[in-house]
């Protein structure tokens, strides 16, 4: 027949073998989870750098668009004053034909630097949507923290050592220790006074 105190061990070390199975089972199950969560915020993130890049690149070709339609409609107007000014009596262009056809092109070269100037500002914009996205795809990353399963044995070793030696340490308080288990005890403590000396 073996002592409670043998009994109350193995049931210690199958309870911490469970244990140990379990947490190994969980830690890899969290790190399985913490790999997909960072697949996900990456693929957020290049779904929307794809969405932010489109949209700068349609932006640019509807100021281009802007930009030779203003043009094509300025020489157009110009064009138009030319040939109005010569058909009104033979008149050369100087004078005040001459400031009227500047005017012609400082509208249009206003209307060209407003075009300029918007898309600098959406390009500024579009640059700091992406460095939002870079700080999304970090804030939905997390940190990995791959399975330790020595350091999980060892704390289950751990476990079962100190439920012993509580047992132990209950029977020699409660005066069931008998003469062979108090010399084991000593020698133990003393192997481990020795071992922590070295």
């Amino acid at each position: 027949m073996c002592s409670p105190t043998i009994a109350l061990t193995v049931a210690s070390v199958a309870s911490a073998g469970l244990q140990y199975q379990q947490g190994k089972a969980q830690q890899k199950a969290q790190y399985a989870q913490q790999i997909r969560q960072n697949e996900l915020a990456k693929k957020n993130a290049v779904a929307r750098y794809a969405s932010a890049q489109l949209k700068i690149r349609q932006e640019l070709k509807k100021s281009a668009q802007s930009d030779l339609a203003g043009t094509l409609k300025a020489r157009k107007a110009r064009a138009t004053y030319i040939a109005g000014a010569g058909d009104a009596g033979g008149l050369a262009i100087s004078g005040s034909t001459n400031a009227l056809l500047a005017n012609y092109y400082r509208t249009e070269g206003n209307f060209r630097n407003a075009i300029r100037n918007n898309m600098n500002i959406n390009i500024s914009q579009f640059e700091r949507n992406l460095e939002a996205i870079q700080f999304g795809q970090e804030s939905q990353s997390t940190y990995l923290t791959p399975p330790n399963s020595k350091l999980l044995f060892a704390t289950q070793a751990l476990n079962v050592a100190n439920t012993y030696y509580s047992l132990q340490f209950q029977k020699q308080n409660a005066g069931l220790m008998t003469g062979s288990e108090k010399n084991a005890q000593t020698d133990s403590v003393e192997q481990t006074t020795n071992y922590y000396d070295i």
